[in-house]
């Protein structure tokens, strides 16, 4: 299952999902309803997981479109089936729905607990199906955590309890990026990636940190972000740039704007922390960034000029900056780095 949630992740959902489904992913995975829907109208018609649910009034979408919900508590079911039976969308198969096991994460999800309502209640609708059950872990990158351990093993019982029950489980699947390389014991029948698939390791660390990942996940970033000089000035020493000065000039400096700012997924948090990448140099972002603009140091790159690329992560000569770099910046994931893209920003494909 290739998770495209929150715009596959910024890149851009429509183009990734088409090349992901002529790759042979079988499934994918999204939030949320309107998500799915626009995957449907893209024209995708393999199975889709609506990870995060549905509101009420959202099931009769859900039917029609034929897209597989995760049901989070008992009282989903009789919405379902009531949508299920009204619809002669499935020729009279009963509609199929994901079981969601909550096993520490406690966001959404049934408790073990509830194991037995969903046993009890499910006979009583014909027109529903369970065709698959999981859960999601919450620490699967730290290696050394003793959380991911307890949830297999909560999530075995849950599976063994529904068995005992006379529920079967259907399609089994646990294993997010982290747990694809690091836990083959969570596998099952279907796997999760969601960062990994876009090139980046499932945490925010320096290289190196996780060998055991990066030996087992050989990855490429699959996005470049670029933009370009707009603007070169010369200013003095003692001079401030950008928004509350928060950059003063200490030597005669050559600062240069870019056509990028937070806006655009150049996030705030970079002005005097982050690099862009400028003819084969790192060149700093100087200041605050604007909405729509930044600005950059170039004194030491020479013949930097109006029109030049500026890099913000990708390659450019002997030099790579990616996603994550930016994110161990900002101290945050880099999943946070790449939905943070703006919609305006143009994406190109290559095939």
């Amino acid at each position: 299952m290739a998770v495209v949630k929150a715009n596959a992740y910024g890149h851009g959902a429509g183009p990734i999902v088409k090349a992901l489904a002529k790759a042979g992913v079988d499934w994918f995975g999204v939030a949320c309803v309107d998500e799915a829907a626009k995957l449907r109208q893209a024209g995708i018609s393999q199975p889709i997981l609506v990870l995060g649910g549905f509101w009420p009034g959202e099931e009769r979408d859900l039917v029609a479109m034929g897209l597989t919900p995760a049901v989070t508590n008992c009282a989903q079911l009789p919405l379902l089936e009531r949508a299920a039976g009204r619809s002669r969308r499935n020729g009279g198969r009963p509609f199929d729905f994901h079981l969601k096991i909550n096993t520490g994460m406690n966001r959404l999800g049934i408790s073990l607990q509830d194991v037995n309502c969903i046993a009890r209640v499910l006979p009583r609708y014909p027109h529903l199906n369970l065709h698959g059950t999981f859960t999601h872990f919450a620490s699967s990158e730290a290696l050394d955590s003793d959380d991911t351990d307890r949830q297999e093993t909560l999530f075995g019982e849950a599976l063994s309890r529904m068995n005992a029950l006379g529920l079967s489980p259907g399609v089994i699947h646990m294993a997010n990026s982290a747990a694809i390389a690091s836990r083959p014991s969570a596998w099952a029948d279907m796997v999760r990636p969601g960062a990994a698939m876009y090139g980046y390791l499932p945490a925010f660390s320096p290289p190196g940190s996780y060998p055991d990942f990066e030996s087992k996940l050989v990855l490429e970033p699959v996005l470049s972000l670029r933009t370009r000089l707009v603007a070169v000035r010369t200013l003095a020493p003692g001079e401030g740039v950008g928004y509350n000065a928060k950059f003063i000039t200490s030597k005669p400096s050559r600062i240069a704007v870019i056509a990028a700012g937070y806006a655009d997924g150049l996030m705030r948090g970079l002005g005097n922390c982050g690099h862009v990448i400028v003819r084969g140099a790192f060149a700093p972002i100087v200041g605050n960034i604007s909405m729509d603009m930044a600005t950059i140091d170039v004194t030491n790159i020479e013949g930097a000029t109006v029109g030049d690329v500026a890099t913000i992560y990708g390659k450019d000569g002997g030099l790579t900056q990616t996603a994550a770099d930016l994110s161990l910046c900002l101290g945050t994931v880099v999943q946070d780095v790449l939905c943070a893209l703006g919609t305006r920003v143009r994406r190109i494909y290559l095939d």
